[in-house]
């Protein structure tokens, strides 16, 4: 097929070759009774994190809503020779028929406990894998680092400024909705405003000063345009000996007799804790005590922190490429794993069995809970068998998988289940959420249900994912029965 022949993009294409041979060898096979659960979770927190958030799910709903294959996919497939006519032809009606369980977007969450659960025939299953983890890589991968921003800046507004240093457009505009739900106050993005409804700011370019015959000129014509949001960037060519009496001067001269007050300057460059300071001095010195400082320039939580502990007096930040590309730690890591198959009406579980502890997954279908005190703190996760109630009105055991060999009990606890429906037979059952919600929930945990040991950027205090003792019999069973068969 020529590129002449490629109508536009569908998402429904979006995957690993191996995921539609794997779907072509269960259609021959004809297990389409089957149903097999995949967990989706991840196992190491980002950037030395104490946790993460879960991001993405509106779109993946979306995009399982959307799940079809157009006359112009079907061709392409069938030019690669390697798919039965009978397989193709079924997907040219396929829809998606399984059932998708999940945390709420926004929720706190920790390694090795699914926050996303796909319960389907192998072939619904396997397909949807690769737009699955994209989604939820992506975005809870910017909304984890956005948080630690916004934590440095200590109350202080954060911005997206990242678009045009982001990987393409895609990871630009839903990057900008992530950074917002992690607790930005704004973006740059004017798509990701006008699509996810988060509110847009910006001040002015460098060629915009460069473009006039001089630097007054310049803030003169933008406050004559702009008198009740003018923020001045002052670094084009000198801070302290231009940018900022430049600033004062269109203050007084230009903004003043209008009955407007000069809302801002923003420093973009240079050493910003010495400039911020300076900068104050001046603009309180010329009665301008309500001009706030912005700060702009390869920001992220590192350097945030270094310039509000030198006492920079900024009073919020532009942050960019660090930001949206997730600098510090670019890849998130969540997986998709199988969990368990159900055949002829029974359910047998799965694990993957590795060398490496860490990649030894939890089977089962299970359920999984938050765990709180007397006080509302989150003092552990729970993982149980699907078909397990939990009961805390008395005292609770559970195991710890660490320290298998003590006894251990949540006393005075509470529990809620943090997975709820989100597809069922293929439908959506969960309402799409606002943004601004979203973000709200968010900040709810942080703030009330969320340990600051666990918050903290250095060495932050370990979540307890505990397990319940059924169901890590369950798993122990499992791997007893796999050294077993090695002998």
């Amino acid at each position: 097929m020529s590129m002449m022949q490629f109508e536009s993009r569908n998402l429904s294409m979006l995957m690993d070759l191996y995921e539609l041979t794997m779907a072509n060898g269960y259609f021959l096979k004809g297990s389409s009774g089957d149903r097999v659960t995949f967990d989706v979770f991840y196992r190491q927190n980002p950037g030395g994190s104490g946790f993460a958030i879960f991001a993405g799910l509106e779109q993946v709903l979306e995009y399982i809503e959307d799940l079809h294959f157009a006359e112009s996919d079907i061709a392409y497939l069938r030019s690669l020779n390697i798919f039965a006519p009978e397989f193709l032809d079924y997907l040219g009606r396929y829809r998606f028929t399984g059932d998708i369980d999940a945390f709420p977007e926004g929720t706190i969450m920790y390694p090795h406990e699914p926050m996303l659960t796909v319960t389907a025939p192998p072939i619904d299953a396997q397909i949807v894998e690769t737009a699955i983890l994209a989604q939820i890589n992506h975005q809870s991968m910017i909304a984890t680092k956005a948080q630690r921003i916004v934590s440095a800046a200590h109350g202080r507004a954060v911005s997206d400024f990242g678009a045009r240093r982001a990987h393409n457009v895609d990871a630009a505009v839903y990057g900008a909705r992530a950074a917002y739900i992690g607790g930005v106050s704004s973006t740059a993005t004017v798509l990701a405003g006008q699509m996810f409804g988060i509110p847009v700011s910006g001040t002015m370019a460098h060629s915009w000063i460069m473009y006039f015959e001089d630097e007054y000129t310049a803030f003169r014509h933008y406050a004559e345009t702009y008198p009740d949001a003018c923020v001045f960037l002052v670094d084009t060519y000198d801070v302290l000996r231009s940018g900022v009496p430049n600033a004062i001067r269109v203050a007084r001269e230009v903004l003043a007799p209008m009955g407007k007050r000069l809302k801002g300057v923003r420093l973009d460059s240079g050493d910003l804790a010495y400039l911020s300071k300076r900068t104050r001095a001046m603009l309180d010195e010329a009665g301008l005590q309500d001009c706030a400082i912005v700060a702009s320039n390869s920001l992220d939580e590192y350097t945030i922190s270094s310039l509000l502990d030198q006492g920079a007096c900024i009073n919020s930040f532009g942050v960019g490429e660090r930001l949206i590309t997730s600098v510090s730690s670019p890849v998130f890591g969540a997986v998709y794993k199988l969990a368990a198959v159900e055949h002829e009406g029974v359910t047998s579980p799965r694990i993957k069995v590795s060398e490496a502890v860490e990649k030894i997954t939890n089977p089962c279908r299970k359920k999984v809970f938050r765990v709180f005190n007397a006080a509302g703190q989150a003092v552990a996760d729970l993982l149980t068998l699907d078909s397990e109630t939990v009961d805390m009105r008395s005292p609770y055991p559970y195991v710890d998988p660490e320290k298998p060999w003590k006894e251990a009990w949540f006393r005075d606890c509470t529990a809620r289940e943090l997975q709820h429906p989100v597809i069922r037979g293929g439908r959506r059952v969960a309402p799409a959420v606002p943004i601004a919600e979203i973000r709200d929930w968010c900040a709810r945990q942080l703030a009330h249900e969320i340990w600051p040991e666990e918050q903290r950027f250095k060495n932050p205090h370990k979540h307890l994912l505990a397990m319940s003792r059924a169901y890590y019999e369950t798993k122990m069973s499992m791997l007893g029965q796999y050294e077993r068969t090695r002998r």
